[in-house]
């Protein structure tokens, strides 16, 4: 299996997520299917059924959490070369050249891309445009409503 990259705050969001997903989630489930079982007929129950439904994504996602994690190459953006370039795990703030829109995010592994948290995958078309720039530098980046161009003005590694 291929190892990922993974930033510390990422590795602790999922260790986090995995942690209320053993300790809360699981054990409420589990209990609501013993509830649903105390109902009776189980082909006509649809607490139960749901219940079950559930069961299964939460065991999914565990394992999901657990892979990932087993696979995770956690890399402490702190200790990078701080030489103002873009690389995995830079927090990068952009400014659109055509409309002066401002946008933050930071470079991150698959696993933890959350385009809502400002976090894009490194293999992602914007992350590929900016990798190895610096800033001042302009980079333009297939968007689909066409080719959008932003300037980099601030490269942080926190």
């Amino acid at each position: 299996m291929k190892r990922s990259p993974i930033t510390v705050q990422g590795a602790e969001r999922m260790r986090a997520e995995l942690k209320r997903l053993k300790s809360e989630d699981r054990p409420t489930v589990i209990k609501a299917i013993a509830e649903a079982r105390g109902h009776g007929d189980l082909s006509e129950n649809a607490e139960y059924h749901a219940a079950r439904e559930q069961q299964g994504f939460i065991e999914g996602r565990i394992g999901e959490l657990e892979s990932r994690l087993s696979l995770a190459e956690i890399i402490d953006v702190s200790k990078l070369p701080q030489n103002g370039k873009v690389v995995f795990g830079a927090t990068v703030e952009l400014e659109g050249t055509e409309d002066g829109a401002r946008v933050k995010y930071q470079v991150v592994g698959e696993a933890e891309a959350d385009i809502r948290l400002g976090l894009i995958a490194i293999t992602s078309p914007i992350a590929r445009a900016l990798v190895g720039k610096e800033q001042g530098d302009t980079v333009d980046v297939q968007a689909p409503g066409g080719v959008r161009s932003y300037e980099i003005v601030k490269v942080a590694y926190q």
